[in-house]
């Protein structure tokens, strides 16, 4: 988080910098040096501080769950419905999540690696998309599932092989609260 705040230092003083140097009526070649306030040396000292926000920003971290509730659900080759195999999963996490209303989840879509990236992308989005309806129709708020999709990306068998696509054609669930 702090190199975050670092990296953000170093890019809205370069950016005011910029500004400040386009606006500039001086010739070509009597471009003032930088100050010392736009150095980024200075924007690294400020890693250790904490920079104020106009509106205080809502932060989950998001964890590996440790509880078999939260295990992954698969999807069939190029399908993103829910498996009838994968309901009774889906049940318990609702079950968990009614139970524990502090709770967040993030839900991921992943696919295997055939297909080009955007297709599966979007694979990716339509399996999470498809976990959080199943989740809000056996009641759980929607406010508290976000999704995203990480298509290809992040497989956890790396084998060109039925077995291990199947693996990677799943829905995962990190848990915050």
């Amino acid at each position: 988080m702090r190199r975050t705040f670092a990296h953000l230092a170093v890019g809205v003083l370069s950016v005011a910098l910029m500004l400040a140097l386009s606006g500039c009526p001086c010739p070509d070649d009597e471009i003032p040096e930088p100050t010392a306030e736009a150095t980024a040396t200075d924007a690294d000292a400020l890693v250790g501080e904490d920079i104020a926000l106009e509106e205080p920003v809502e932060e989950y971290v998001y964890i590996e769950p440790t509880t078999p509730e939260f295990e992954s659900i698969h999807f069939e080759y190029d399908q993103y419905g829910i498996r009838s195999q994968d309901e009774a999963t889906l049940g318990r996490i609702a079950s968990y999540l009614r139970e524990h209303p502090e709770t967040m989840v993030l839900i991921e879509g992943h696919c295997d690696e055939r297909g080009t990236n955007e297709y599966n992308m979007a694979l990716g989005e339509q399996r999470a998309l498809a976990a959080r309806r199943y989740l809000v129709g056996l009641g759980v708020d929607s406010g508290r599932l976000t999704t995203i999709s990480y298509g290809e990306e992040r497989p956890i068998d790396i084998r060109e092989t039925e077995d291990a696509w199947a693996k990677n054609r799943r829905a995962e669930f990190q848990v915050s609260g």
